[in-house]
């Protein structure tokens, strides 16, 4: 039940953190023009030139953050097993990669975003095994 627990948890933080990253930071920083409606897919389709630069790379870094925090929190409350940050890390993968393929992009943005969350992956991977070593330790001694 912990695993699953952790599992759920993981994707519920990696989401927020992603929110909070690419609506609270992004938006607020850099804001989309008048009329825009990022939640319409053929606005998106046809004014992603419009979208400032910034609101680009606050997403690339959501992206990033989402997934090892997601993680992170994952190995956290599981502490016995890498599989809860691994579902976490591969939805998070997943649902980047199907962001960039929906929506047209320019290059540096799709090889960026691909690249961190890739990068942002192995970060999760490795923290992972560091908490779940740890806690092994702990457990042994």
């Amino acid at each position: 039940m912990r695993h699953f627990l952790a599992t759920i948890v993981g994707l519920i933080i990696a989401s927020l953190t992603v929110y909070i990253f690419e609506s609270l930071i992004g938006h607020n920083l850099f804001p989309l023009p008048d009329g825009a409606d990022p939640l319409n897919m053929d606005w998106l389709h046809n004014n992603m030139n419009l979208i400032p630069i910034g609101m680009k790379v606050s997403v690339v870094i959501a992206h990033f953050a989402g997934i090892v925090v997601g993680m992170f929190v994952a190995a956290k409350i599981s502490k016995q097993s890498k599989i809860p940050s691994y579902i976490v890390g591969v939805l998070m993968l997943l649902a980047t990669f199907f962001n960039i393929i929906m929506l047209p992009k320019e290059l540096w943005f799709t090889i960026s975003d691909g690249l961190f969350t890739i990068v942002g992956f192995g970060l999760g991977l490795a923290l992972t095994s560091n908490i779940i070593a740890k806690a092994n330790t702990t457990d042994a001694l």
